[in-house]
């Protein structure tokens, strides 16, 4: 049974059948001989399994082996979470030898709210953003569902961003340049903390980098029909997730949009926003209606949409033509961001 089948659709009545777009052939090839089980759809019955697979597969880099032979300074933090929530984990990393406050990209990981770890994202955010840019970074090992379900995520990644804004001095960060991102989960989260730090007059992030970002929960895009059985994350495993976040709210009409951030009706006032998808992806046509919903709103964003991209198609294939073209698109983003906040003195908002 389709797990989402009964959910509320999102554009209305959409047929049950498309055919989908093509898989870039370069990544088609990748695809097929990953032995990551990376076509194998989570539900509820096998997500406890694959947690626990997650956990003892997924790299864990420690302290050291992040400060790859003093190229980077690294440090663990435990700072004050929500109220009534448990501390919060940073990873503060930054380029060596960089003296003065550095732009900080708060970074928030993937893995569907229900996998994944601050650490295993750190090498090639370092390698590709941080050296080249540098920058500073800090990824969040925010609480993953269904043991600690919404709002405890986005909450976690809330108060780490504020106790970051506030302590920028003894991190050496600029607290007037922080650009929050993250891919998939994480690309949500991002989203929702943009939103949410907007709402309570928070820290105002100059920038959010939204990577085939998990925004909708009601699963009514063609796109989430149009990839299922066929995109790495396809809807099974997509309404697992949300249900493992959501509980009893799965679907609800008024969930909030710091839950799911397709939910928003004011995108107003929000930090300009890079988004890019695959074509061939579960997630396309959410992560397309969001752009589009910021730029009715009056706001800014950059959307690109690759062509026969499935989802987290760069860290399957990542030398392949089609990631190196995005990775080198997402940190010209990121330098025209950082570069038009230093120009003015502020945040771009």
């Amino acid at each position: 049974m389709d797990l989402a089948d009964d959910l509320p659709s999102q554009t209305g009545s959409v047929p049950m059948t498309w055919d989908a777009p093509p898989f870039d052939p370069e990544l088609a090839l990748a695809l097929a001989r990953s032995t990551s089980g990376a076509r194998e759809p989570i539900t509820p019955e096998n997500l406890a399994a694959r947690q626990e697979r997650d956990a003892a597969v997924r790299p864990r880099p420690t302290v050291q082996e992040l400060r790859a032979d003093g190229r980077f300074a690294v440090a663990e933090l435990r700072v004050p979470g929500a109220p009534h929530g448990p501390d919060v984990t940073l990873v503060s990393a930054r380029p060596a030898g960089l003296d003065g406050p550095l732009p900080l990209l708060y970074y928030l990981h993937g893995g569907g709210m229900i996998t994944g770890n601050a650490w295993s994202v750190l090498p090639r955010v370092l390698r590709d953003w941080a050296e080249p840019l540098g920058l500073a970074v800090v990824s969040v090992e925010y609480r993953l569902a269904p043991q600690a379900r919404y709002p405890a995520a986005v909450e976690d990644c809330y108060a780490g961003l504020v106790w970051v804004a506030a302590h920028a001095a003894e991190l050496a960060v600029d607290a007037d340049r922080i650009v929050v991102g993250g891919k998939s989960a994480g690309g949500g989260l991002a989203a929702a903390l943009a939103l949410l730090t907007r709402d309570r007059g928070g820290p105002a992030p100059i920038g959010q980098l939204l990577l085939c970002p998990m925004l909708d929960d009601r699963a009514g895009t063609v796109s989430s029909r149009q990839l299922a059985g066929v995109d790495t994350w396809d809807r099974t495993s997509s309404a697992t997730a949300w249900q493992a976040l959501l509980g009893d709210r799965y679907g609800a009409p008024d969930l909030p949009p710091y839950a799911a951030p397709a939910r928003a009706t004011d995108l107003s006032a929000l930090p300009p926003a890079y988004l890019d998808v695959g074509s061939a992806e579960t997630l396309r046509d959410e992560g397309v209606a969001y752009a589009q919903a910021i730029w009715r709103a009056g706001g800014q964003a950059e959307l690109h949409v690759w062509p026969g991209a499935f989802h987290g198609f760069d860290t399957i294939a990542p030398r392949a033509a089609l990631s190196r073209d995005a990775r080198d698109t997402r940190t010209r983003w990121l330098r025209r961001v950082l570069t038009r906040s230093d120009e003015v003195g502020g945040p771009a908002r």
